[in-house]
């Protein structure tokens, strides 16, 4: 009676678990195919029902968007764009205000520095005015008194002058209610001197441009 080695059983055993184990692997990849293939036909079919979604669960499968991809929410970008253009209105609205108040402080200070003093200078246009009325009643006084006066006369002036003081040009002019106070209106001696300044009872005056007296003036008619 003829025995096996045991070299020999070993090898038998192992060639029969083989062949046992062979089929079993090949019916369990076919059954993973089949189940890969049926999962991309039911995607196929999801896409072709909804092609506008087109959401695919696998990112390596063909479709125009995945689960894993973030989801824009539209309603809330479209608030955020108008919050973002009314901001921005906003600051130029901002930026227009604070260039207008940068201008317009700017004038201010500017006209401040122009008329600092105006008030004294105010006050100081009543002995202007004695000054002008002794200046036409000096014909009495000698020249050297004469000299002197006049000479304190046009000091005063220059000074004035100097701070911005300019007296208005009025006779012969036509008669403006923005500069002119008309006292009374008298016929006048000829016909282009009607609607015009004839004669001037006050001096007006301007401090670096802008009055701060209206001269009062009689009008011809």
């Amino acid at each position: 009676m003829n025995y096996f080695s045991p070299r020999q059983f070993v090898f038998i055993i192992a060639l029969a678990v083989l062949l046992t184990t062979l089929p079993l692997q090949s019916i369990f990849k076919k059954m993973r195919q089949k189940d890969m293939k049926e999962a991309n036909e039911r995607a196929k079919m999801q896409n072709a029902e909804d092609p506008e979604v087109g959401i695919n669960a696998d990112e390596n499968m063909s479709g125009t968007s995945h689960l894993n991809e973030p989801v824009t929410d539209e309603p809330e970008l479209e608030t955020l764009r108008n919050e973002l253009g009314e901001m921005k209105d906003k600051f130029i609205r901002k930026v227009a205000e604070f260039e207008n108040f940068k201008k317009r402080s700017s004038k201010e200070r500017i006209e401040l520095i122009q008329t600092a003093g105006k008030e004294v200078i105010v006050d100081m246009l009543e002995v202007l005015d004695d000054c002008e009325r002794a200046e036409k009643q000096m014909s009495t006084l000698d020249d050297k008194a004469k000299e002197g006066v006049m000479l304190v006369f046009n000091k005063l002036k220059s000074l004035l002058t100097a701070k911005g003081l300019k007296p208005m040009e009025t006779i012969n002019k036509e008669f403006n209610p923005d500069i002119h106070e008309a006292i009374t209106e008298i016929p006048a001696p000829i016909e282009v001197q009607k609607g015009k300044v004839i004669d001037e009872v006050q001096k007006g005056y301007y401090l670096n441009d802008k009055i701060i007296r209206f001269a009062k003036v009689v009008v011809g008619k």
